[in-house]
C-alpha cells in the first residue's frame, strides 16, 4: 500500500523538474529571511539541480553558533513547535516548525508507516521518547495521519511497555533497536514469549544498527524490523524508511534533496559510492536547510524498486563520522563490531567498545556477554570454562578477519551490560 502515489511513484524526469522547482523557491526564501543564508548564497545563481554542488555546506556547528534562533526564517510567532537534539555534544540545536512544516513531517511519517506494512485501524505501540526529542511525537502524528490507534507509551518503564504490548496485541511496535530488544529479552526472562505477542512489524531507528541487528530483532518477536531514517535538524523521523522490500530506504525526495560527499574533501561522490550524507530542505519554511552535513555514512541509488516506489534510496546507516574511532591506525565503525558480533548465534546483542587512550597505542577491547543457553551448558558464568575459553578465542579471531584489528575480548556475566530504555551507548573512550 502506498500512501501517496502521485508523488511516490513520480517519473524521474517529472521528479526532477519538482525538486528544481522547489529548490529555487527555497534557496530565495533562505537567502531573503536568513542572514546566515543571506550571505552565504551571495553571488551564487543555481539554476539546475547539478549546481547545488556549488553552493557551499551548512553544518551543526553553524547552527549551535546561531542558537537559538538564528536560522529561523519566520518570525517566532508563526512558530507551531519546537524541537532539539540531546545536545550530547554542545549545545542543542533547536527546530522551529510552522504549521504547514508539521504537515508536510506528518504526510513524509505516513508514508514510512504504510511502506512498513501499517494498515488504517492497526494499533500502534509508540515506544520513542516523547518530549523535545523529535522521535515519540514524529511517529505519533504520522500514524495518526494515517488512521493508526496510537499507544503513546514512550521510551523507559519496561514493566509498563510489557504490560501494554500484552494486553493491546497491537499491530507494531516502533522503538530504538537497542530498546526494542531489551523488551524482548525482559519478557523472555519472565518466562514470556515476544513472539506470542503477534506484532506483524517493528519499525526501528534513532541510532545505527545492521543487518545483525535486523536478524535478531526478527527472531524475538517474529516480525519484520523495518529501518526508519531521520534527523532533527531537517525534519524528525521520516527523511527516510523501508518499504516491504527492504531494498533500501525509500527517501522522501520531493521534501529533502540528497547527495553523498566525500566526508573528507567534501566533493560530490557518484552514484552507489559511499560517503557522507548531504541534504536540502525542499518545502520546510521555518527552518529550510541548504546542504546540510548530516555525518551519517551511505550510498545512495535511483535503481527500480519491486515497490514500485520511484524515490531515491539510501543504503542503511553504517556509521557517523563523528563516531568513527581510530585504533592503532584502522578506521572502523561501531557497526562494522556489531555486525561480526551479532552473527555469533552464541552470544546475546548487546556489547560494549572499550577504548582505552591513555598509553601510546590506543587498545580496544570488546565486552559482550553469552547467551544463557552456553552459560547454563557451562553450568553457571566462569571465563575459564573451555567452552567459553573457546568462545571468546573464536570471537576474537572473527573480529581480526573483520576489521583488520586484533582486540581484546572479554565475556562478561549475564545482565552486565547496560540495556538501554533510549538511544545505546555503545562507545566509551578512555583518555
Amino acid at each position: 500500500m502506498i500512501w501517496n502515489p502521485t508523488l511516490e511513484r513520480l517519473p524521474r524526469a517529472a521528479r526532477e523538474a519538482l525538486q528544481r522547482d522547489r529548490l529555487r523557491t527555497t534557496l530565495a526564501w533562505a537567502a531573503e529571511r536568513v542572514p546566515f543564508y543571506a550571505e552565504g548564497l551571495r553571488g551564487h545563481a543555481v539554476r539546475e539541480l547539478g549546481e547545488l554542488a556549488t553552493l557551499p555546506f551548512t553544518r551543526k556547528g553553524d547552527l549551535r553558533e546561531h542558537y537559538p534562533f538564528g536560522f529561523l526564517a519566520v518570525p517566532r510567532a508563526e512558530l507551531a513547535r519546537i524541537h532539539a537534539s540531546s545536545g550530547t555534544k554542545g549545545k542543542p540545536t533547536l527546530v522551529g516548525y510552522t504549521a504547514g512544516d508539521l504537515d508536510m513531517w506528518r504526510e513524509v511519517m505516513a508514508r514510512v508507516l504504510l511502506a512498513a506494512g501499517a494498515r488504517p485501524g492497526d494499533t500502534l505501540h509508540n515506544g520513542y521518547g516523547y518530549g523535545l526529542f523529535t522521535g515519540g511525537l514524529g511517529f505519533h502524528d504520522g500514524a495518526e495521519r494515517v488512521g493508526l490507534s496510537v499507544v503513546p507509551v514512550s521510551s523507559g518503564n519496561t514493566a509498563r511497555h510489557l504490560l501494554l504490548l500484552h494486553d493491546l496485541r497491537p499491530a507494531g511496535l516502533c522503538a530504538t533497536p537497542s530498546f526494542a530488544l531489551h523488551i524482548a529479552e525482559t519478557l523472555q526472562e519472565q518466562g514470556g514469549d515476544p513472539r506470542a505477542l503477534g506484532l506483524r512489524y517493528g519499525l526501528y531507528g534513532a541510532e545505527p544498527w545492521t543487518e545483525g541487528m535486523r536478524a535478531a530483532l526478527e527472531r524475538a518477536f517474529g516480525c519484520p524490523a523495518y529501518d526508519v531514517y531521520g534527523l532533527s535538524e531537517i525534519v524528525g523521523p521520516g527523511v527516510a524508511g523501508e518499504c516491504e522490500a527492504r531494498d533500501g530506504l525509500h527517501l522522501a525526495d520531493d521534501h529533502f534533496l540528497p547527495e553523498i560527499v566525500d566526508p573528507a574533501t567534501g566533493s560530490v561522490r557518484a552514484a552507489g559510492a559511499e560517503g557522507e550524507l548531504v541534504l536540502t530542505t525542499l518545502t520546510k519554511r521555518a527552518m529550510p536547510l541548504i546542504r546540510y552535513r548530516t555525518g551519517d555514512i551511505t550510498t545512495l541509488t535511483d535503481a527500480p524498486c519491486a515497490c514500485g516506489r520511484t524515490t531515491a534510496r539510501i543504503a542503511r546507516i553504517k556509521g557517523r563520522t563523528d563516531d568513527m574511532l581510530i585504533v592503532k591506525g584502522v578506521n572502523l565503525y561501531p557497526s562494522e563490531v556489531e555486525g561480526t558480533l551479532l552473527a555469533v548465534e552464541e552470544l546475546v546483542p548487546h556489547y560494549q567498545l572499550l577504548v582505552d587512550r591513555r598509553t601510546t597505542l590506543a587498545r580496544l577491547e570488546v565486552q559482550v556477554e553469552p547467551a544463557p543457553a552456553v552459560v547454563e551448558r557451562c553450568g553457571g558464568f566462569d571465563v575459564t570454562h573451555p567452552v567459553l575459553v573457546d568462545l571468546r578465542r573464536r570471537v576474537g579471531e572473527r573480529l581480526a578477519r573483520a576489521i583488520g584489528l586484533t582486540a581484546e575480548v572479554t565475556l562478561v556475566a549475564p545482565r552486565t551490560l547496560p540495556r538501554s530504555e533510549g538511544k545505546a551507548v555503545r562507545v566509551i573512550e578512555q583518555r
